[in-house]
C-alpha cells in the first residue's frame, strides 16, 4: 500500500512552533501521525536560582496568546510550597481574571485563529448584503446586522483583494471545494472577524484593571495585585492605580458585553459554521482520555470540592466515571522524554513528576533544512505528559466533559441545546467540530 508523507510546518491555527507529519494512504485517509514541538522554551531553566516570587513574571512569557494563565499557575506553585491561603478578595479577582481570559480565549481562537479553516473570504465578494443582513437577523438580534454593515465590510474586503496584498487575510486556500458556506455566510463570518478583533481589545481592558496592563498582567504571591480602595482615585482613565467603584463598575460593563457578544455573535455563527460541516462531526477524535486539574475555587485553591470545574480523569469517553486525580501523587502524573531532545538522570525511559523534572537538551534530529523527522527516535522539543502512563487530552473539551459528567446543569443544558439544534448525538462532543 503506497503511502505519502505529508508535513504542515508552522501550526497556524496556535500560537505557532509545532509541526504535523503525517502518513496518508492511497484515498487520502490519515494512518499515522506525529507532533513536534520546534522551538526550545527553558524557563525551568531560566528560573533557576531566581525568587520564587518573581517566578511569575519569566512564567508568562513563555507566550504572548495564552497570556495570563502561566503567571497564574506560577504564584499558585509558590503559596501552594509556602501553605499560603490567600485573602478571599484576592481569589475572587483571581477568578474574574481567568474567568475573561477564557472567554476571550475562546472568541479570539474561533475567528481569529481557526474560523478561516470553514470560511472563505474571497467568497463574501459574491454575497448580497441585503440577503446577508436577513441571515443575520434570523440567527440573533445583533445590532449591527444590517445591509449598509455588511456592504461597508464586502467593500473593504475588496480593497485587499484589488490591492493584491490581502494582509491577514493571505495565503488561505480561498476558492477550494471543501469549502461550504454559500456567499452569504461567508461576508457574515468574515464582518464578525473584524468585529471580534475590536471586541477583544475592549475586553482585554479588564485584566489592565485587576492587573496593571494586558498582555502579561500583574500577580503577586499571596494575593492581588492592585490596591483596594472604594474611594480613590478612579481606575483606568483618571490615572489612579487603585481598585475602586469606578474600576468595578468598569468591570461589570465589560463582563456584560462579553455575554453579548458570545449570545449574539459567537454562539450563532459557531452553530451557524457548524450545520455546514456535519460529517466533522465524526472526524477528529482523540485518545478519548480526558482530564481536568479544576479551576475556579470558591473556598481556597486546597480545597478541591469548591471548584466550579471539577477536577479529574475521564477513560474511554466513559462519562458515568470521573476518576480521582492527586496532583502531588508521582504515580500520576509524570513526563517522559523518549522521543524529545532531552535527557534524564534516570534515563530516556524514565518518567519524572513535574516536582522532580529535569530539563537537560540534547538534540539529536537532523541538520536544518530537512524533509522528514525520524519519528522512530527523538524528534521534538516538547515532553511528554502522561496520567497513570495514559494520554490525556486536556483543554476546553475536556473541562465541558468534566462539568458534563458530573451533573453541572447549565453545561448539560448548552450543550444539550447545541447538540438538538444541529440533531447530533452526545459522541459528537468527541471530535474536531465538537471542540470547535
Amino acid at each position: 500500500m503506497s503511502t505519502e508523507r505529508i508535513v504542515v510546518d508552522p501550526i497556524t491555527r496556535i500560537e505557532g512552533h509545532l509541526r504535523i507529519e503525517a502518513e496518508a494512504d492511497e484515498n487520502g485517509f490519515i494512518k499515522h501521525a506525529s507532533s513536534a514541538g520546534t522551538m526550545v522554551r527553558g524557563i525551568e531553566t531560566i528560573l533557576k536560582g531566581r525568587d520564587p516570587r518573581d517566578a511569575w513574571a519569566f512564567a508568562q512569557r513563555i507566550c504572548g496568546v495564552c497570556t495570563l494563565v502561566h503567571g497564574i499557575a506560577s504564584v499558585r506553585s509558590v503559596e501552594d510550597a509556602l501553605d499560603y491561603p490567600i485573602p478571599p478578595n484576592a481569589q475572587l479577582i483571581r477568578n474574574l481574571m481567568i474567568g475573561a481570559q477564557f472567554v476571550h480565549d475562546h472568541v479570539m481562537h474561533f475567528y481569529h485563529l481557526h474560523a478561516l479553516d470553514w470560511v472563505d473570504v474571497v467568497s463574501a465578494l459574491k454575497a448580497d448584503p441585503k440577503a446577508t443582513a436577513e441571515l443575520a437577523q434570523s440567527l440573533s438580534n445583533y445590532p449591527r446586522s444590517s445591509p449598509g454593515y455588511f456592504s461597508d465590510v464586502q467593500k473593504r474586503i475588496k480593497e485587499f483583494v484589488e490591492s493584491g496584498q490581502l494582509g491577514i487575510f493571505a495565503n488561505g486556500y480561498w476558492g477550494h471545494p471543501a469549502y461550504r458556506l454559500p456567499p452569504e455566510a461567508n461576508l457574515m463570518a468574515v464582518a464578525h472577524y473584524l468585529d471580534a478583533l475590536a471586541w477583544q481589545r475592549d475586553v482585554a481592558k479588564l485584566q489592565a484593571i485587576f492587573g496593571g496592563k494586558n498582555p502579561h498582567p500583574n500577580f503577586l504571591v499571596g494575593g492581588a495585585p492592585s490596591a483596594i480602595s472604594a474611594g480613590g482615585a478612579a481606575t483606568a482613565g483618571m490615572g489612579g492605580t487603585a481598585l475602586n467603584d469606578v474600576g468595578l463598575s468598569q468591570v461589570r460593563d465589560i463582563i456584560v458585553q462579553m455575554q453579548t457578544f458570545v449570545d449574539q455573535v459567537y454562539v450563532p455563527d459557531t452553530l451557524a459554521i457548524a450545520s455546514f460541516y456535519k460529517d466533522w462531526f465524526q472526524r477528529g477524535e482523540g485518545v478519548g482520555n480526558f482530564l481536568t486539574y479544576g479551576d475556579f475555587p470558591d473556598a481556597g485553591l486546597d480545597d478541591v470540592s469548591s471548584y466550579l470545574i471539577p477536577s479529574g480523569v475521564i477513560l474511554d469517553r466513559d462519562l458515568s466515571t470521573i476518576h480521582p486525580l492527586d496532583l502531588n501523587d508521582p504515580e500520576q502524573i509524570q513526563e517522559f522524554v523518549a522521543h524529545s531532545w532531552y535527557d534524564y538522570s534516570k534515563g530516556k525511559e524514565a518518567g519524572l513528576h513535574p516536582y522532580e523534572g529535569e530539563t537537560n537538551l540534547h538534540y539529536t534530529g537532523p541538520k536544518p533544512p530537512y524533509q522528514h523527522l525520524d519519528v522512530d527516535a527523538s524528534y521534538s522539543w516538547l515532553k511528554s505528559p502522561r496520567w497513570r502512563g495514559k494520554p490525556m487530552e486536556v483543554g476546553p473539551l475536556a473541562r465541558v466533559l468534566m462539568l458534563y459528567a458530573s451533573g453541572h446543569e447549565p453545561t448539560r443544558e448548552l450543550a444539550g441545546y447545541a447538540l438538538r439544534t444541529l440533531d447530533l448525538p452526545l459522541e459528537a462532543m468527541f471530535s474536531t467540530m465538537g471542540r470547535t
